[in-house]
């Protein structure tokens, strides 16, 4: 998301030199959504992939489809969600299009519609796993109940949802218990949280119990907070938005520190502002 018009407004070779730092790095996996840069992202990504040598095969492409946003390059009137059969299948073959690319690795919808109809989507991605155009299919933002709902007609390979030390709610409402249980493979979007955006009591209460364990683990403040998040026996996968190499390195070396168990609770201690019950 942030690659494109909606971020940094990376050029061409700008978006090759960092694909190519991300695999030196083995970060293979590239998050998309269809309306990231107000659908225009996919294209750009697409555009600098065709031309950066890397081979299909090295990499995963993931997409998301669904919002309907209001911009000029869709004749919407309102901000909506679109789940119908025809609608589905169509925004995957955009995506494959701007992405110069003959399959997804991984389609999620994007987030929850009201009227999405389980049964039209089991239908829409029975034909695309079958004409190969994605591989894997899954959900963003998705509740247990919802993630049932659809999980009853096919089956639900991975949920991408909110969580960071701030936003930790999915570890109290089922949502990581249900994915867990189930064998679905959590996403974690912003999964830094409000900590580096924001100057308040929750903020400083966790930059100061950082700042004590840095030393301890060698690590940056930000690679601890990837490392709580991976820490949960969920097994979450973060989706760092970065487009800063130092910070791509330092994300990937995250995943080599084992936080002990009352270190991992101080942390969380910091953001709550009390005691576990």
């Amino acid at each position: 998301m942030t690659w494109g018009s909606w971020g940094k407004q990376l050029s061409k070779k700008e978006m090759v030199n960092l694909m190519n730092h991300c695999l030196a790095n083995n970060i293979t996996t590239f998050d998309h959504a269809d309306i990231y840069g107000a659908y225009t992202t996919e294209d750009d990504f697409g555009n600098a992939f065709a031309d950066s040598g890397i081979k299909r095969e090295d990499i995963q492409l993931i997409s998301k489809c669904g919002i309907q946003y209001v911009c000029e390059n869709r004749d919407n009137t309102v901000k909506h969600y679109n789940y119908d059969k025809d609608y589905i299948i169509w925004s995957v073959e955009e995506s494959l299009k701007h992405l110069k690319t003959e399959y997804l690795d991984l389609l999620l919808l994007h987030r929850p519609s009201p009227l999405m109809v389980a049964e039209d989507i089991a239908e829409a991605i029975t034909i695309l796993k079958k004409d190969g155009k994605i591989r894997d299919f899954g959900v963003s933002n998705f509740t247990p109940s919802q993630m049932d709902m659809i999980g009853f007609r096919m089956d639900i390979d991975v949920n991408q949802i909110e969580f960071s030390l701030t936003q930790h709610s999915a570890m109290h409402d089922g949502t990581l218990d249900y994915v867990k249980t189930c064998g679905i493979k959590p996403m974690a979007w912003s999964p830094l949280g409000s900590v580096f955006r924001e100057d308040n009591e929750q903020t400083r209460r966790i930059h100061k119990q950082l700042g004590e364990l840095m030393d301890k683990y060698k690590a940056t403040e930000d690679q601890l907070l990837l490392a709580w998040i991976m820490k949960h026996p969920a097994g979450i996968h973060p989706v760092v938005g970065t487009t800063n190499k130092t910070r791509l390195t330092q994300a990937m070396e995250a995943s080599k520190i084992d936080l002990n168990l009352e270190d991992w609770f101080l942390i969380l201690v910091a953001s709550q502002g009390h005691k576990v019950p």
